[in-house]
This record gives C-alpha cells, structure tokens and sequence, in this order.
C-alpha cells in the first residue's frame, strides 16, 4: 500500500510541476507577424517634363532632368528656346523643395507696394533691383511646380517661354 501512495504523490507532483511549466499558446485568430520594411525613399532623381493643358492655350514644352551626384545633385533644363545646366539643391523641411541653382529670373519688378514707400520718402533716382537667381520648385509625389510669375503687388517671371503661371514637370522616367 505505501508503494501505492508514493506512486500517486508521485503522480500528483508530477501534473502539479507539469502545469506550472505550461507554454503560452498563441490564439488561433491572432495575425501572423510581419517583418515590417521601410519603403523605399523616393528619390527626385529623374526626367520630368510639362504635360499638355488643354485649360491653357500657350505652348509651355519644358524638360528636365535631375541626375544625383557625389555631392549633390545637378540639373539640365530644356525649354523651346534655351538649354541649361547646372548645381540643383534638394531640402526638406515640411515641405520638400528643389532649387535651380544658376537661372536668372526673365523679369523682376519686385514688391510694389516697397517702392511706392521708398519713391515718398525720397526723391533721388530709383534703385536698380537686382534679378533674382534661381528657380524653386515644390516637390510633391513625383511633381515638380514652379510658380512662373507673380501679380500686380509683385510683378516677376521666372521663364517667359512658358506663359502658365503654375509650370508642373511631372516625372515620367526614374
């Protein structure tokens, strides 16, 4: 009989230690894992170019393209009647931007409403101002856009062969 009673404690530790030892299962319904990756980075790098605006009458036929270099990125712009290149700058903030480094502005007026303040204060000879270099571009999912020219208050334009005011280059090569 004490053989029977060590053989039933012995059982009894046994399915005592096997239950404290039991693995979590994980449920039937909960989602396998996934490895996460990052997507990849989209680069701005490419060949862009202005589509047809059947809103917009005037012939606006601009390339470009950007190619990533060592140190940066440069840029060779197309339009009907120059070809450029040169150094072009990508930051990002909130908003990504790309500069064309090097353009000069077709024509500058500046801030009207400054050179009405500076004509009343004085009557020397106006100041020459200065055209500014460099076009900027907002950069938004694989479209460029310039804004080409201003308005009454600050009258400029950026490429004269092109008489939209909002010039989009949409990427149509990587």
């Amino acid at each position: 009989m004490k053989s029977t009673y060590k053989l039933a404690y012995i059982g009894f530790l046994f399915l005592l230690f096997s239950c404290n030892d039991k693995k979590t299962e994980t449920p039937v319904d909960s989602p396998p894992e996934v490895s996460m990756q990052k997507p990849e980075k989209e680069s701005i790098e490419g060949l862009y170019e202005t589509k047809t605006d059947e809103n917009n009458s005037g012939d606006c036929k601009i390339s470009l393209k950007i190619t990533k270099e060592k140190n940066g990125y440069s840029y060779y712009l197309q339009t009907k009647t120059r070809q450029l290149r040169g150094i072009a700058s990508f930051t990002e903030s909130k908003e990504k931007f790309l500069v064309l480094e090097g353009i000069q502005w077709d024509d500058f007026e500046g801030d009207i409403t400054n050179q009405e303040e500076e004509d009343s204060i004085s009557d020397s000879e106006p100041k020459e101002l200065e055209i500014p270099v460099g076009i900027d571009a907002v950069y938004v999912k694989d479209t460029l856009t310039i804004q080409n020219y201003g308005n009454a208050m600050n009258s400029y334009t950026k490429l004269s062969e092109c008489d939209r005011k909002y010039i989009q280059l949409i990427k149509i090569q990587k």
